[in-house]
C-alpha cells in the first residue's frame, strides 16, 4: 500500500512569495527610477524678427559751393554736397584764432581772464583792415579789455582788428601766430585746413566743408567759445554795443557759430543747432560755403536744418512681452521667451535693424525667469541687448506623467 508524502505548506509558498517580492521590488524600482530620472531640456526655437522700417526725407542741400552736415553723436551720419576741394573760408578763420589763443591763454567758463592793454601796434590794425574793406570795431587809445571781452568783439562782430590784436597779444606777432595755428591744425587732424593769418581777409585761409564740421565740434567742446558764439548781443565798455553777425542765432535751433564773407569765398556759415528728439538733446553741426549772399545762404541753411531735423526718429526695437522664441517640453507644455522690457533708440537717417535671439538651456522654470537675451544691431548705433524671460512657468509635469511616460523626458 502506497503512501502520499505531503510537503509542508511553508515549502510551497516560499517560491511564490519570493516571486511576488521580486516583482514588487522591480515595480518599486521602476517607479522610483521613473520618478527620479532627470528631464532633458525643453526644445527651444527662435522666432523670426520683423524689423521696423521708416521712410525718411532726403536732405535739402544747396546746388552751389560745398556743404557738409553731421550729427556728432550718431556715427557715420556725415553727409556732404558739392565739391570737396579746400575753399576760402573768410572769417570762419576766427574760430581757429579763438581756439589757438585759448590753448595758449586758457579760460574757464565764467572767467574774464587777464587784461589786454591794446598797444599802438594793435591800434594800427584798425586802419590796415579798414583799407581792405574788412570789418573793424572801435579801439580807442588806452583801451583795456579782458581776454573774454576781446573774444566777444572778435567772434560776435567779426572785428578783424581784434583778431589781429589777440594773435599779437598771445604770440607776439602775426607770423608767430601762423606757426602756432599750423601746429594746432595738425595736432587736431584738420589736414585740409590752411591758416595764414588770424582774420580770414587772406583768401589763402582755406578749408573743406568736412574739416569745418570737425572744427565746429572742437569749438562747441570749448565752453568759452560756445558761450561767446551763442550770445546775440553784448555791450563792451569803450567799444559799444556788439551784435552777433550770425542772423540765424536762436532760429530753428541754431546756437552759433560763425559767419564768413569775402569776395573769393562768397557767403559762408559754420553753424550748429540743437533739437529735442526722443527725450534727449541732439546736436547738428554743418558748414555751407560759396553762397551768393547771407540772406540766400541763411534760407538754404534753414531748409537744410529742417530736413536734418526730420531725419531724427525713434525706432522701437521691441515691446515688452514680445516673443523671440518658444520652449516646448516632452509633456507638450509650451511657453514663449519674451522681452523683459520695451526698448527703443533714437537714430538719424535711414536705419537697418537686425535681431539675434540667444536662448538658454531650460528644463523647468518660473514665470519671468531670465532665459536668454536678444541682441539688436542698428545702423550707425551701438548694439542693444534686451533680456528674455519666460512668459509662463514651465512646471514639473508630476509623478503620474513620469510613471506613464517612462524615460521620455530623458
Amino acid at each position: 500500500m502506497s503512501r502520499v508524502v505531503r510537503r509542508p505548506r511553508s515549502a510551497v509558498r516560499r517560491p511564490v512569495t519570493i516571486a511576488v517580492v521580486a516583482v514588487l521590488l522591480l515595480a518599486v524600482g521602476y517607479l522610483v527610477a521613473a520618478a527620479l530620472v532627470p528631464f532633458a531640456p525643453a526644445s527651444a526655437s527662435t522666432t523670426a524678427y520683423a524689423a521696423p522700417t521708416a521712410t525718411l526725407p532726403s536732405l535739402s542741400f544747396p546746388s552751389y559751393g560745398a556743404t557738409a552736415v553731421e550729427a556728432p553723436d550718431f556715427p557715420e551720419s556725415l553727409r556732404t554736397s558739392g565739391d570737396t576741394k579746400p575753399r576760402s573760408i573768410a572769417s570762419i578763420s576766427k574760430v581757429v584764432t579763438a581756439l589757438v589763443v585759448l590753448d595758449a591763454k586758457p579760460l574757464s567758463r565764467g572767467q574774464a581772464g587777464p587784461t589786454i592793454a591794446f598797444t599802438p601796434e594793435m591800434q594800427g590794425l584798425y586802419a590796415t583792415y579798414l583799407a581792405q574793406n574788412g570789418e573793424v570795431a572801435p579801439m580807442p587809445a588806452g583801451l583795456r579789455l579782458s581776454e573774454y571781452q576781446t573774444l566777444q568783439v572778435m567772434l560776435m562782430k567779426s572785428a578783424n582788428n581784434y583778431a589781429g590784436s589777440l594773435a599779437i597779444w598771445a604770440f607776439g606777432s602775426i607770423d608767430a601766430y601762423q606757426k602756432e595755428a599750423s601746429t594746432w591744425l595738425t595736432a587736431h587732424g584738420l589736414d585740409d585746413t590752411t591758416i595764414h593769418e588770424p582774420t580770414g581777409l587772406d583768401a589763402g585761409n582755406t578749408s573743406t566743408a568736412t574739416d569745418l564740421v570737425d572744427l565746429g565740434q572742437l569749438a562747441l567742446a570749448n565752453p568759452v567759445v560756445k558761450d561767446v558764439v551763442g550770445t546775440k548781443s553784448v555791450t563792451v565798455p569803450n567799444v559799444g554795443d556788439i551784435q552777433n553777425s550770425n542772423k540765424l542765432l536762436g532760429m530753428d535751433g541754431v546756437e552759433g557759430i560763425k559767419t564768413g564773407t569775402l569776395d573769393e569765398a562768397g557767403a559762408c556759415l559754420l553753424f550748429a543747432a540743437t533739437y529735442e528728439r526722443g527725450g534727449r538733446t541732439v546736436t547738428v553741426i554743418g558748414a555751407m560755403l560759396g553762397g551768393v549772399d547771407h540772406d540766400a545762404l541763411d534760407a538754404d541753411v534753414q531748409r537744410l536744418l529742417h530736413s536734418v531735423a526730420d531725419n531724427f526718429h525713434v525706432v522701437t526695437l521691441t515691446h515688452a512681452g514680445q516673443s523671440f522664441g518658444t520652449f516646448s517640453t516632452p509633456w507638450k507644455d509650451e511657453t514663449d521667451a519674451v522681452s523683459a522690457t520695451a526698448s527703443e533708440v533714437l537714430v538719424w537717417g535711414a536705419t537697418t535693424v537686425r535681431a539675434k535671439a540667444q536662448l538658454d538651456s531650460v528644463t523647468l522654470g518660473t514665470k519671468g525667469e531670465k532665459v536668454g537675451r536678444v541682441r539688436f544691431t542698428i545702423t550707425d548705433h551701438a548694439p542693444v541687448s534686451v533680456p528674455l524671460v519666460l512668459e509662463q512657468a514651465i512646471p514639473d509635469p508630476g509623478i503620474w506623467w513620469r510613471w506613464t511616460n517612462p524615460f521620455q523626458g530623458a
